[in-house]
């Protein structure tokens, strides 16, 4: 396991792409020049030492050396030390709609990236609770286990689009299935799932799935509504613009609308409640509240508990490949120049 100290410095890496462009434009002046002085055999007479090579070589130094310098200051960790620790908190599991409809952008940017941020601002809230996330459409897939591991759930988060799913439509009783085997019965935790959809279900067993869970596993459910009721187009877009949008069979463009009637009723279902995702900050201080209210239930997990520092291998080698740039000339080497390997004498 490892994390990094400074994710900041990252930024420095976009020096290594802009000196390979200055590299190449002055490169083609050069080129342009020289052919104005004289012709490329000529110049080749004129200074048979110099050494395309040997420029690209030191670019190549300079950058891998800028590029371990940069990671340096990142200062990468390694954990060392793997513990049991106790901790108390409650089982979350996220379930996320992924299906088409949740591309309509009746709500800014989209109703899938909106979605993505309510569970991103509701995990940065989290401290020892575990969580996992699940995602559907015409199917449920099981995209992250229960963790503890908060930067692992936004990875994978951050990831998730509509075609993780081939088949499309709205299985939400599928996903409180799925969801439903995520718990660690030895643990015997509270356990709690959120439900991220528009609430176009396709399935008319959703809310009969969530009674069954939360009466069998003791699951309460809490449903997110992301959408508006007016509704919107599903657009079809390629390389980021909008071509067209999606049409049913009578070529009449398809309209998405909030179904917050099946959402409120599946949150019913399992003593949950339901709220409108429209505002951020009002989602996020719900969820927070709600999990207060939950008690907390006390539950092993494995973490890295040591962490040292990696920063002083990457400085070291990138300054010593920055050093070596130094005695890099931009001529042939003699010693390579006598083996003649592109046989250069008798072409000479």
């Amino acid at each position: 396991m490892f994390q990094v100290e400074e994710p900041t410095y990252f930024y420095l890496l976009a020096i290594i792409p802009l000196m390979v462009l200055g590299f190449f434009l002055l490169w083609l002046w050069r080129r342009k020049t020289q052919r104005k002085f004289a012709e490329s055999k000529l110049l080749q007479r004129l200074s048979p030492d110099r050494s395309t090579f040997k420029g690209v070589l030191k670019l190549l130094l300079v950058s891998l050396g800028i590029a371990l310098l940069t990671i340096g200051l990142v200062n990468p960790k390694v954990g060392t030390k793997l513990e049991t620790v106790k901790r108390e908190g409650v089982d979350i599991v996220f379930a996320i709609d992924v299906s088409k409809s949740m591309l309509a952008e009746d709500i800014a940017p989209n109703r899938l990236d909106k979605s993505k941020r309510l569970v991103s601002e509701i995990i940065n809230q989290l401290a020892s609770d575990r969580i996992g996330i699940v995602a559907y459409a015409g199917q449920a897939f099981p995209l992250l286990p229960i963790t503890t591991d908060y930067s692992a759930g936004k990875m994978f988060l951050n990831n998730m689009n509509t075609n993780i799913i081939s088949s499309q439509g709205t299985a939400i009783a599928q996903a409180i299935n799925l969801a439903a085997t995520y718990y660690n019965d030895d643990d015997q935790t509270n356990r709690v799932l959120f439900i991220i959809s528009d609430g176009e279900d396709h399935d008319s067993n959703a809310a009969a799935a969530a009674e069954s869970v939360a009466e069998k596993a003791g699951i309460t459910i809490f449903t997110i509504g992301v959408g508006s009721a007016k509704g919107g187009p599903i657009p079809i877009k390629k390389n980021g613009v909008t071509e067209s949008y999606k049409r049913d069979r009578d070529n009449e463009v398809v309209i998405t609308k909030l179904n917050e009637d099946i959402l409120k009723e599946i949150a019913d279902e399992s003593d949950g409640a339901y709220i409108n995702g429209s505002n951020t900050q009002e989602v996020v201080d719900f969820v927070k509240e709600t999990l207060e209210g939950i008690d907390k239930t006390e539950f092993e997990a494995k973490q890295f508990v040591d962490y040292k520092d990696q920063f002083q291998w990457f400085i070291g080698l990138g300054a010593l490949l920055l050093f070596l740039d130094i005695f890099f000339l931009e001529r042939k080497t003699a010693w390579i120049k006598r083996l003649n390997l592109f046989n250069e004498k008798k072409a000479a």
